[in-house]
């Protein structure tokens, strides 16, 4: 490698060398793989999942965007990202139409603090939905290259199988070697073509499906806030540790510590009271906030119809007119009936004084 990187140049590439872009390969029908050299030669150094900043000469004037490294700093001679046309996307837009083998841009960067070479550990669990696999892939490929394949569960979300980006890529990673296991999900299928693996939105469900022992692994997650917010409810609910959970946003990724948001999730605590007032029954009841809408109704004695017990068949429906409750369902529930007041007695714990017709 070394003899290598000296035919191309002896000194890694700072961002004030514009990046020429070298080649343009489509991923899927909305998304694109724009790889860029360094004209002087100059090598590629950097963590994997770390992102670049690139100025976008767009109509109307410059933009910039923050676009996650999907290649891997172990083929140092060009560097790639991964875009995906978003809504009312403009610089995104920009690339997959104009930008072309030969166009030299302005670029800043590496930066970035999501990276599994910074927490070390013998299983990972990689979860990310859309063009939040960018740095997953990047990660993955490291690993590949290190010779030396990590336990990793690959997690990832689309639309539907033609939307997964990297797919076979992947596979032929996965096919040649028993440490990288893939677990695609898709909310749909495609016309004329039989899909093997998990349908529907990701859930508790699905999560122990895929990785049974997900404790025992450090949690790399990307995608957009909603996904990661899921996800961060599911793992809570769950009883991960979340102390090793990592997460880095397409939208606004993380420059160095002191950029970490603090995650301020509702997680239910068993030594704080809360309450549930069953308003039909007139009956109000004090319980813990782990404690379950429904337990606290058979113990009050009312009987809420049930069946799954955790969020899935929807049985347990019941309408909530005041208070907070943190549901963490398994798509028993749709979101217009959350919009209108509804919950899952099974898995909705009371934050608080909740009422509840019942």
């Amino acid at each position: 490698m070394a003899v290598l990187v000296k035919a191309f140049g002896d000194k890694p590439w700072r961002d004030d060398e514009l990046l020429e872009c070298a080649m343009v390969v489509p991923e899927t029908a909305d998304t694109a793989t724009f790889t860029f050299r360094a004209p002087s030669g100059a090598y590629f150094d950097y963590q994997p999942g770390q992102f670049v900043t690139l100025d976008l000469p767009v109509p109307g004037g410059n933009v910039q965007r923050t676009y996650t490294i999907s290649s891997s700093p172990s083929r140092p001679l060009s560097i790639s990202v991964t875009v995906k046309a978003q809504f009312d996307s403009v610089g995104g837009r920009w690339m997959l139409d104009h930008l072309r083998p030969g166009m030299k841009i302005k670029a800043f960067g590496p930066a970035g603090i999501f990276s599994f070479v910074r927490h070390e550990a013998p299983k990972y669990l990689f979860i990310s939905a859309g063009s939040g696999i960018t740095p997953m892939m990047s990660m993955t490929t490291w690993a590949w290259d290190s010779g030396e394949m990590p336990d990793i569960v690959f997690v990832h979300a689309a639309k539907s199988p033609s939307d997964l980006i990297f797919r076979q890529r992947l596979e032929g990673m996965a096919d040649r070697v028993p440490g990288l296991q893939l677990r695609f999900s898709v909310e749909e299928s495609d016309p004329f073509r039989t899909w093997h693996g998990y349908r529907g939105r990701l859930s508790q469900i699905m999560l122990g499906l895929m990785a049974p022992d997900y404790l025992e692994r450090e949690v790399f997650c990307c995608g957009p806030e909603p996904f990661m917010q899921a996800v961060r409810d599911m793992l809570v609910a769950l009883g991960f540790d979340m102390d090793h959970y990592h997460q880095e946003s397409f939208g606004a990724p993380v420059r160095n510590e002191a950029e970490a948001p603090v995650l301020d999730d509702v997680i239910p605590d068993e030594t704080s009271e809360a309450q549930v007032e069953f308003s039909l029954a007139g009956i109000t009841a004090t319980c813990s906030e782990t404690d379950t809408v429904l337990s606290v109704a058979k113990a009050s004695g009312l009987n809420i119809p049930s069946g799954c017990t955790f969020g899935l068949c929807g049985t347990c429906k019941v309408r909530k007119t005041s208070g907070d409750v943190h549901m963490v369902h398994n798509g028993g529930i749709s979101d217009d009936d959350i919009e209108a007041g509804y919950i899952l007695a099974c898995c909705s714990h009371p934050i608080g004084k909740v009422a509840v017709e019942v």
